[in-house]
């Protein structure tokens, strides 16, 4: 069984089961949100630190995606299943949502100078904006699968320190 995988359908008790439809995958959104968060509070920019974070943030996520799709794969293989191209497809899309969390601070650092926020602005922007995501993401898997409010409610703060967390570590490491 994939980390993706739960063997009890509940979320919170037998009456609160996840829809059987076809599903976002939120734990590799979640994943995502907190390595680009990871990536922007350890940044150490030159020349064009908005440049460089945006490809930082994109590579990052991208190696970490492959990293995540082979991983994978070599699991099923393990498991003596055979590796097909559609199997691959399946799994590329499944980790996916770990490059699109990479997206939205990418896109805050390029909007920056639009909005007239420096450079040491810039990066504390886009790591609000992947905390944003972690809360964000956490309270929709919540939602979604059903969840009692006061899970997600739970949920959503402890997403929140996770972030917060990583503030704090950028603003002990960078000042």
């Amino acid at each position: 069984m994939s980390y993706h995988e739960h063997p009890d359908d509940s979320v919170d008790g037998p009456a609160h089961k996840r829809p059987h439809a076809a599903r976002t995958d939120y734990v590799s959104a979640l994943y995502g949100s907190i390595l680009a968060a990871s990536v922007v509070a350890g940044a150490s920019l030159g020349s064009f630190p908005r440049l460089q974070l945006v490809l930082l943030l994109l590579i990052t996520a991208l190696v970490f995606w492959a990293t995540h799709v082979y991983t994978a794969l070599v699991g099923d293989r393990l498991a003596h299943k055979s590796l097909t191209w559609e199997e691959i497809r399946r799994q590329s899309a499944r980790e996916w949502p770990i490059v699109m969390a990479a997206v939205p601070p990418a896109a805050a650092v390029m909007i920056s100078p639009v909005l007239g926020i420096g450079v040491a602005g810039t990066a504390w922007f886009a790591l609000a904006i992947a905390g944003a995501e972690l809360v964000g993401w956490a309270s929709a898997a919540l939602v979604r699968a059903g969840a009692t409010r006061r899970l997600v409610v739970v949920s959503g703060a402890v997403n929140l320190l996770l972030g917060l967390i990583l503030v704090a570590a950028k603003a002990a490491l960078h000042h």
